[in-house]
């Protein structure tokens, strides 16, 4: 194929006299996931540092330290603290460790970095931040993180939320 002539020039069959136009994607790109209640989150893909799908075995216990905390992962010689992100937001539900690998997005602010432990990811979308909404009451415990919720189904009431992974990593939750 390389060596065909049609290759070379850039001319063949998959081109026709009109070249199809691609499309610009609107919005910002974010990474969409659930954490184990089931409700659905999403981060900007700015704030990600990585995405990593550890066995829980890697995941090291640390003793007295804050139960939203499962321990520490170390990733390409750097430890990162990793947190159940659903319980972190107030969720009582734990997230389920007893599973061949458990996702962690690790986000990083000015040299801090925290892997948040998630349920499940579902993937990269464009979204516009213009439609954003922050109409519903969130709980206390969510709402210092928030930046808003995109309406998916209104009928369900089922909303995708934006996180502020900033706010997140600046938490005094921590340290509790």
């Amino acid at each position: 194929m390389v060596g065909s002539p049609d290759f070379l020039t850039g001319k063949g069959q998959d081109q026709g006299p009109e070249l199809q136009e691609l499309e610009t994607p609107e919005g910002e790109l974010h990474l969409r996931f659930f954490v184990a209640s089931g409700d659905e989150f999403a981060l900007p893909a700015t704030g990600i540092r990585r995405i990593i799908e550890q066995p829980p075995d890697r995941i090291t216990p640390v003793p007295n330290i804050s139960p939203l905390l499962l321990g520490t992962l170390n990733e390409q010689g750097r430890v990162i603290w990793v947190a159940d992100l659903g319980q972190f937001l107030g969720y009582p539900t734990p997230l389920n460790t007893d599973r061949a690998e458990i996702p962690v997005i690790a986000v990083e602010d000015q040299g801090t970095m925290l892997g948040l432990a998630v349920n499940q990811i579902v993937g990269t979308y464009w979204l516009d931040v213009e439609e954003l909404q922050m109409s519903r009451n969130f709980p206390d415990t969510m709402a210092p993180f928030l930046r808003g919720e995109w309406l998916i189904d209104p009928q369900a009431n089922r909303g995708l939320k934006l996180l502020d992974q900033v706010a997140i990593l600046r938490s005094a939750r921590w340290a509790a």
